[in-house]
């Protein structure tokens, strides 16, 4: 979707065009013939990182005593077996996800990979639209319909292999991001 060039420059040239170090410059440019469908996804900010842990409970004081976050909420999805906890960071939350299961699919990635990062939150407006334009651009998806997460959201996951590994979660909010 995107091409780069890249363009190094030497301590004589970078003189000669009046910058003080060589380097390596990347020029990115929109590249429209490689755009398969219908457009480029809008992504209106990073909602929330999820954060998979075994116990909120002793996840908690870390986050709250030691980081001084807040925690504003918790809540039980039942849908996906976990229970969150929400920490504000600026405009930012950080979602702790507890599973509530040993066959849940946050036990399931604790289990593989650890406790740790399990998704970057993209929010995003008309979230039926986003789909359709990821799916348009080679993207898959593991939830081709929205659902509801936490906090009331809509939400859907990008397929990692199509996101170079990083699991994706679309996150549409009711009344404004």
């Amino acid at each position: 979707m995107y091409k780069h060039a890249v363009r190094q420059t030497s301590r004589k040239n970078a003189k000669k065009e009046g910058k003080k170090k060589k380097g390596v410059e990347i020029h990115t440019r929109f590249a429209a013939e490689n755009n398969k469908g219908v457009g480029v996804m809008e992504v209106k900010k990073v909602d929330h990182i999820g954060i998979a842990v075994k116990s909120l409970d002793e996840a908690l004081p870390f986050y709250t005593d030691t980081l001084g976050l807040s925690c504003v909420g918790m809540e039980t999805v039942e849908s996906e077996q976990v229970r969150v906890a929400f920490l504000k960071v600026g405009d930012v939350k950080i979602e702790l996800l507890e599973p509530l299961s040993e066959h849940s699919p946050i036990a399931s990635f604790i289990e593989k990979r650890g406790e740790g990062i399990h998704h970057v939150a993209l929010g995003v407006d008309d979230i039926e639209l986003r789909i359709q334009e990821l799916k348009n651009n080679g993207v898959r998806m593991i939830h081709e319909q929205p659902k509801r997460g936490a906090g009331g959201a809509r939400i859907a996951f990008m397929h990692p292999k199509s996101a170079h590994g990083v699991l994706y979660e679309l996150c549409e909010r009711g009344g404004g991001q």
